[in-house]
């Protein structure tokens, strides 16, 4: 058997090999390293498949997240709801700008923002909402943006995890996460389900005057060639990277439908086991599964990882310490946010393998290894 990996980045990479070496050299051949024709193509690709009218390469996700708050000129003490239970990079950027970051709960069965809790934690000084769509399950983000619009708030998109993935409005019409609120970010870190060879973001929007000032923010403040009207920041996405992205663009929704045939598997090893909850699907949103993550009931979360480990099957916690409870947020009275089913999950969900190169025989591998822990194998 193949050793099991939590992504399988170099298998994928095997396949691709020859059209992701041939592009890598073109842009090398070309010596255009820095904004270069593939930076350009792709943003206009990526825009044509998300449908949406702008899409501005940078450096990372979290750049993207930091850009977007700019962009829309949030002010030192302004408020932005955001959930708790994410990767940190959400939280860190509007601690890094002086905002004030408000922490609310998450829905326990689709680990996104609760659109009633969000609505409680407004007051006068919220300005934006960033809901997260975690583990590549879309937020509800049809009621989410309608108390935006009550509220006269902007929402950003924290779609690092989701890229691909489709929410279903109640008159039936079908967007892409990222291209629903007034700005989408996302990450290309190679793990990603639209991963490049080193780091990579962007931003997506559809209002023109924010895409102009987005691509100020991002380079350096210019509105022309050494004339900077904002303060900005430098960060972009190189053209080696927008070369990779050109390439495994087209085959993004080919690597969805194989982490979902993934798991479509888990789910149906899993299904008759109390111990386990596997991974909630809304109606409204086409998980794009970036993390096959279940909850654990009475069974020993780090027994099972150790097991597993044990048994050449990696799996993540992500994440152990949830936001309000990092020590980087204790001035902003973290600890102080009641956030019960953040607090709940972090103490029972795991994440195993799935990505777009796993076999029959891995996943075989991973499924007995979860049962045969939780003594659910057949006499």
């Amino acid at each position: 058997m193949v050793p099991i990996q939590m992504v399988d980045l170099k298998r994928q990479y095997t396949k691709i090999k020859p059209q992701v070496d041939a592009a890598i050299q073109e842009v090398l051949e070309s010596a255009a390293f820095i904004n270069g024709g593939a930076v350009q193509k792709f943003a206009e690709e990526l825009q044509q498949y998300l449908d949406i009218k702008h899409v501005i390469p940078c450096a990372n996700g979290t750049d993207a997240l930091q850009i977007a708050m700019m962009a829309l000129d949030l002010q030192p003490g302004d408020e932005v709801i955001t959930p708790s239970f994410t990767f940190i990079a959400t939280a860190e950027v509007i601690a890094l700008l002086q905002l004030k970051p408000v922490f609310v709960d998450v829905d326990p069965q689709t680990y996104c923002l609760d659109v009633a809790a969000v609505e409680k934690a407004i007051t006068p000084k919220t300005k934006a909402i960033v809901p997260v769509h975690l583990y590549g399950h879309v937020a509800d983000m049809e009621p989410l943006m309608a108390v935006a619009a009550k509220h006269n708030l902007y929402v950003i998109e924290d779609n690092a995890q989701a890229i691909g993935g489709n929410y279903t409005f109640a008159d039936g019409s079908v967007k892409k996460a990222g291209a629903i609120g007034h700005i989408g970010c996302t990450s290309f870190f190679p793990s990603k389900n639209l991963g490049c060879y080193g780091d990579g973001g962007a931003l997506f929007t559809n209002d023109d005057a924010l895409a102009a000032k987005i691509r100020m923010v991002a380079n350096h403040g210019q509105s022309a060639r050494y004339y900077h009207d904002v303060v900005g920041v430098n960060s972009r996405l190189d053209s080696v990277q927008a070369a990779v992205l050109r390439i495994k663009l087209p085959l993004l929704d080919e690597y969805i439908n194989a982490r979902r045939a993934v798991a479509d598997a888990y789910d149906a090893a899993f299904a008759d086991m109390p111990q386990i909850t596997t991974p909630h699907r809304a109606a409204n949103s086409y998980h794009v599964f970036h993390q096959y993550t279940i909850q654990l009931h009475g069974a020993d979360r780090n027994k099972l990882q150790q097991y597993l480990a044990d048994h050449q099957v990696p799996a993540m916690i992500y994440y152990p310490v949830p936001a309000h409870r990092q020590k980087m947020f204790e001035h902003f009275g973290g600890a102080t946010f009641d956030l019960p089913v953040t607090d709940d999950l972090t103490t029972k969900v795991i994440s195993l393998p799935i990505h777009t190169e796993m076999d029959k025989d891995q996943l075989d591998h991973i499924i007995h290894s979860v049962k045969s822990f939780l003594n659910y194998l057949p006499a």
